[in-house]
């Protein structure tokens, strides 16, 4: 596509496989919390397959599909002549996840009547996943 000439074709499998990674990590170790918070037991996760590997696999395209989108919205900045960087993929990173990410988590999970941790701990979690991947786009360098 036009849009996205230019740019280098790995940026968006690293970018996505760092935040993958992160959230291995994120979860591993949020894992007691993050069932207390979703009303899980461990009995719950194993009478339903656990962590599929079709699950998984899905996470990593849509992880990848946001990092090709994040960085054609970091590209369209730098042609109007923000250029990129970390700071600024950081920060087009944290108004993403606080405009979007965030605000749909809160207003999912209360209609869903949700604990606020769940919602800390999924919105953490995406707030890593953005900015780990808006760093790298941006320290990628977009023109």
């Amino acid at each position: 596509m036009k849009f996205f000439a230019g740019l280098n074709p790995l940026m968006f499998p690293v970018a996505a496989i760092a935040s993958f990674m992160f959230g291995g990590a994120w979860y591993g170790f949020l894992s007691k919390q993050w069932m207390a918070a979703a009303k899980l037991t461990e009995a719950d996760i194993k009478k339903k397959g656990g962590s599929s590997p079709a699950s998984l696999v899905i996470t990593f395209v849509a992880e990848l599909f946001m990092a090709w989108l994040l960085a054609g919205l970091l590209l369209h900045m730098a042609k109007a002549g923000l250029p990129g960087s970390v700071k600024n993929g950081l920060i087009t990173a944290l108004f993403i996840w606080a405009g979007f990410i965030l605000t749909t988590l809160i207003v999912n999970h209360r209609f869903q009547q949700q604990s606020w941790a769940l919602t800390f701990i999924d919105a953490g979690h995406w707030l890593g996943v953005l900015a780990i991947q808006g760093a790298i786009l941006g320290a990628w360098g977009l023109a």
